[in-house]
């Protein structure tokens, strides 16, 4: 599923220490830094807040930016995320949409406000905006706009469009884990054995390299490839970790209910 996290993580626009707002003024003057690059320094500062959990100075900080100019898009980005986390609905879906109003382009926008929409259920709406994520070739989220797409289809039940999704998430960004077990389940739904051991294979590859960590739904989907490949014991090692790792999923009461 697309998480918050996936939000944070595709628009948190700089990193360092947390400063103060003061602080921000003083070296935009003392620089001579352009209004677009202070508004800039203020958007990135109430990303930085929203980060920390301190909601009142991440809008703080945003509402500066505006100052300079009402019409700076990020500003109403990073007040649509605030919102969101802030559990105002309302107010996160009109600030992404003003976002999307006066840049409508923004790859950026239109993923964030296409998780948003995802995670109000609201699929069908979601899936338009994650595509519209996607077309941007120089985005550098592109492949995390691929894989929320994917989620999305999934949702919507248009199979085949999740894994074109997916395998173009896997194009753009590389291995990415979650991308090779959605289409192992996908394929394996298809009775596609071959391609679902691929990509299966493949995310084991990267456990093994300890670049990720088993799942509850990664050792179910082993164990249903195990089994339907007569592999027992592989299935058996399986079942013992899901046990231990993941005694309340619902992939473990699913392991139980099917094979024990």
């Amino acid at each position: 599923m697309i998480r918050p996290l996936i939000v944070v993580l595709a628009i948190i626009a700089g990193s360092g220490t947390l400063t103060g707002c003061s602080t921000v003024t003083e070296s935009a003057s003392q620089q001579g830094k352009s209004p677009t690059a202070t508004m800039q320094a203020y958007t990135r500062l109430g990303l930085q807040y929203l980060q920390s959990g301190d909601l009142v100075n991440a809008k703080v900080a945003v509402q500066k930016a505006l100052e300079i100019d009402t019409d700076f898009a990020p500003a109403y980005n990073a007040l649509g995320l605030i919102f969101q986390v802030e559990e105002e609905k309302g107010l996160a879906q009109k600030y992404y949409l003003k976002a999307i109003e006066l840049e409508p382009d923004s790859a950026m926008f239109h993923n964030n406000y296409g998780a948003f929409l995802f995670a109000e259920e609201r699929y069908t709406e979601a899936c338009k905006q994650l595509a519209q994520a996607t077309q941007d070739p120089f985005y550098s989220n592109r492949a995390q706009a691929f894989e929320n797409l994917g989620l999305c289809y999934r949702k919507i039940d248009v199979d085949d469009a999740a894994i074109k999704a997916f395998r173009r998430s896997l194009n753009a960004g590389g291995a990415r884990p979650e991308s090779l077990i959605q289409l192992s389940d996908l394929y394996l739904m298809q009775g596609d054995m071959t391609l679902a051991d691929t990509y299966y294979d493949q995310f084991v590859e990267l456990v093994n390299q300890q670049r990720v960590e088993h799942t509850a739904r990664s050792l179910w989907l082993g164990i249903q490839l195990a089994r339907a490949k007569n592999k027992s014991s592989t299935a058996a090692t399986y079942g013992l970790l899901l046990k231990n790792l993941y005694p309340k999923s619902d992939e473990y009461r699913l392991y139980k209910e099917a094979f024990q």
